[in-house]
């Protein structure tokens, strides 16, 4: 193996890649800063936020899951050539996207009373319900949003989502400062004025990536003039077949996160706001992955549109490269700074609170080693998911993400992570199982895949 082969890719792949890093980063931003604004409210608050927040993550997944049989669709369609095919991929995932969005808004609301029997914090979850109902509807905006994104990426058109989320992110700063703590005249609605801020900024990110996009001259003809109600029902099975294993691999891995909140919230408020912390850190490096992951899934549709599969496997294998060697620079600076970072989400100053704060900085302290241990392991897990999705196979990586979660991770998550033997380390030592397991069966598969594609065409 010539590493110059590989590494030549690296300049290309980090132009496609860079910008859905920023704009993924910019979504992750907005609960960042979130829970900074939250954070200084007190670590109930930030709790309520968390527990809120891992309804809008499974709800997220499932949306944001369909709308990535967008990107391959489109990538092949593109290299071939072929407008129609193309926008009709298109106009059947946006109105998929539309409808998930509604649905699984109203699925979110009728969800809300399940907070109480899940033995949460009552004072939690009396914070954490107002918040949800406002948040939730912002799901509505972010999957039509999604949709946009996915077809804006498979036209390696991936710079646009992300000027649309910065301008978001900068709405949402703004619009939090004033609406949490009361600005300017403003009242002060404390958690649910971040809920209010974001939905906004998502209305606005969404309006202003179409704008974008109709501006254009190569998508301009396929985000107008869209007869979104007239479908033909074998393109949207097509889609919705290659969108649901994608929507349950992702479902399958947020929701053992999400499950690490709850299981958090077992320990007590300051556990499960602790758990936030790492999370929320955890969650930017994890952008950046799905961001090579991306681009690793238009180039493979790419190269699968044209047939050549030698290059195929060569491309993604760059791509892998690059993922590794960055994860492992996130990892040293968790290791580095594990007991720095926490510090940025709480008030430091806050007497009345001074023994809470301390305790969730010990905690996320020690869950931020975790986290950089598993760096590496989501990297090439959610890499390897997106060289796979642009060859179109789904079935296989989405058994192999439920096991690797649900019949690895979860158990030990449940095991280690009692109050009697390491409580939220414990909990993440499941995490690190189920994304180190995923890892090696995605990359054994892939492998697999492209040695056979290769032979084939011999």
């Amino acid at each position: 193996m010539v590493l110059s082969n590989y590494t030549k890719e690296f300049k290309y792949n980090w132009q496609l890649a860079a910008p859905v890093m920023l704009g993924m980063l910019g979504h992750t931003f907005v609960g960042f800063v979130d829970n900074i604004m939250v954070g200084q409210l007190g670590t109930a608050e930030l709790a309520a936020v968390s527990l809120g927040n891992s309804f809008m993550f499974i709800a997220m997944s499932l949306g944001i899951g369909f709308s990535t049989a967008i990107t391959p669709l489109i990538a092949e369609a593109d290299a071939e050539g072929n407008f129609t095919k193309g926008k009709s991929a298109f106009k059947h995932g946006l109105f998929l996207c539309s409808s998930l969005g509604l649905f699984l808004f109203i699925l979110l609301l009728f969800a809300k009373p399940l907070m109480y029997v899940m033995k949460q914090p009552l004072e939690v979850v009396e914070l954490a319900i107002p918040y949800l109902e406002w948040v939730a509807f912002s799901l509505v905006p972010l999957i039509v949003f999604q949709a946009f994104k996915q077809f804006s990426d498979g036209l390696s058109m991936t710079r646009y989502p992300m000027y649309a989320t910065i301008v978001a992110n900068v709405v949402n700063v703004v619009l939090n400062y004033v609406l949490i703590f009361g600005k300017f005249g403003f009242p002060e609605f404390g958690i649910v004025g971040a809920a209010y801020g974001t939905l906004i900024s998502r209305i606005v990110m969404v309006v202003f990536l179409w704008w974008i996009l109709k501006g254009h001259k190569k998508s301009r003809n396929y985000v107008t003039n869209i007869k979104i109600f007239v479908l033909d029902k074998l393109e949207l099975q097509k889609v919705i077949n290659l969108g649901s294993p994608s929507a349950m691999q992702m479902f399958f891995e947020v929701a053992i996160f999400t499950a690490a909140i709850w299981l958090s919230g077992l320990l007590g408020k300051n556990a499960q706001a602790a758990n936030q912390i790492a999370l929320n850190l955890s969650s930017m490096t994890f952008m950046v992955a799905t961001g090579l992951s991306v681009a690793s899934m238009i180039r493979v549709g790419n190269q699968k549109g044209l047939k050549n599969y030698f290059e195929l496997r060569r491309i993604a294998f760059s791509i892998f490269l690059l993922g590794t060697i960055l994860a492992v620079a996130f990892g040293l600076l968790f290791f580095v700074f594990h007991e720095q970072l926490p510090k940025l989400y709480l008030d430091n100053s806050d007497v009345l609170n001074a023994v809470d704060n301390a305790e969730v900085m010990r905690i996320a302290a020690n869950l931020l080693i975790a986290a950089a241990i598993f760096q590496i392991s989501d990297s090439i897990q959610v890499v390897m998911l997106g060289a796979l999705r642009g060859l179109q196979d789904v079935k296989i990586p989405t058994i192999i993400t439920f096991i690797s979660y649900w019949i690895v991770g979860f158990p030990i998550s449940i095991y280690f992570g009692s109050a009697e033997r390491y409580a939220s380390f414990g909990i993440w030592l499941g995490l690190l199982a189920g994304l180190t397991v995923a890892a090696i069966l995605l990359f054994i598969r892939f492998n697999y895949l492209t040695k056979r594609l290769i032979l084939s065409n011999k």
